[in-house]
């Protein structure tokens, strides 16, 4: 059995990169945001349908800012309001409730959710890995004195994930796995995202399973990176979505439509003006601009890759996180 321990504070800077599993509850940051200058809105008339979208302040949801900003929702007959929340724990209670029309979730958290009789389904994808294993936006990384030159180095040893039996733990595991290691042997400790790099440093955990612009900022402090837990072990890793109910889908399949038409839209958008999605940053974390500007950016593409997604299914059963694997049409509207 892998040993888990809980990590205890969370800093105040954890609002800036928590992950879409995390916890917490929404904020009142929503934020509307005026169509471009010159957009041609397919409501004409004025007539746009209001949508309330739970989303994290991670670089993740920079395409559905920028979709906003530029004005693509509005051409789709739509006014966004987007909720700022700590994590999916708080966003899939609102979008079940009918608070929230629409939430972002890592894939494994909504995994999870179906197996558990939740009603959530995928209707837009969200982050792709790089697929570059030196240059994706999250990596295993170690400190700099570190002895450690693989992830098969790290067994038996402790490492720093921000939520256990989630995905980070989930692909590290099939990383270690995969190298020939026993991923039984790891000792995860739970850790917000911004203590991470503290603790490494004080020698409290072995290595650290950090995101973006956390790899920036360990890497600037001297820490090494050892393994590209998103890019290595699941192929064209999908690993967050926009999600609705199956209510929603069946009750207005038009509104989920132009939903999803407006954030297909957004993702081509931001992979066709990379330094437009970095710019959206500031406008909802509190980053500097040197952080940004260093920071790698995950790959934003139309389609959700269906075949990563049953394999991280399989992890999740694999590692006791599901009693079994939800058929791939309840994951995901296709």
């Amino acid at each position: 059995m892998m040993r888990n321990l809980r990590a205890a504070a969370v800093g105040a800077a954890a609002l800036l990169a928590l992950t879409a599993c995390g916890s917490g509850s929404p904020t009142d940051g929503g934020t509307t945001s005026a169509p471009a200058a010159g957009s041609e809105s397919a409501a004409a008339n004025g007539e746009l349908t209001p949508i309330e979208v739970g989303v994290i302040p991670i670089v993740d949801v920079a395409p559905i800012y920028l979709g906003v900003q530029e004005g693509i929702f509005e051409e789709h007959g739509l006014d966004v309001t987007l909720t700022l929340a700590q994590g999916g724990a708080a966003i899939v209670p609102a979008v079940q409730s009918g608070q929230m029309e629409f939430g972002f979730s890592n894939v494994t958290s909504l995994i999870i959710g179906r197996d558990a009789g939740l009603p959530l389904k995928i209707v837009a994808t969200g982050p792709q890995t790089t697929g570059e294993a030196e240059d994706d936006f999250a990596h295993v990384m170690v400190a700099e004195d570190s002895d450690v030159t693989s992830l098969a180095d790290l067994e038996g040893q402790r490492i720093a994930v921000n939520t256990l039996n989630n995905i980070n733990d989930s692909v590290i595991s099939e990383g270690m796995k995969q190298e020939g290691g026993d991923p039984e042997s790891i000792e995860y400790v739970e850790m917000a995202f911004p203590d991470m790099v503290a603790q490494l440093e004080a020698g409290n955990v072995d290595a650290i399973g950090a995101v973006e612009p956390f790899v920036t900022l360990a890497e600037a402090g001297g820490a090494q990176r050892v393994y590209g837990q998103y890019a290595e072990p699941v192929p064209d890793l999908s690993i967050a979505a926009y999600f609705t109910t199956d209510e929603m889908i069946e009750q207005d399949p038009e509104l989920v439509d132009a939903f999803t038409a407006a954030m297909k839209e957004s993702q081509q958008f931001a992979t066709d003006n990379p330094e437009m999605a970095k710019a959206v940053l500031p406008s909802y974390t509190s980053l500097e601009q040197d952080v940004i500007d260093e920071l790698t950016m995950p790959r934003f593409p139309q389609e959700h890759d269906v075949a990563s997604l049953e394999r991280i299914a399989e992890l999740s059963l694999e590692t006791g996180l599901i009693d079994e694997i939800p058929p791939t049409e309840d994951l995901i509207v296709q």
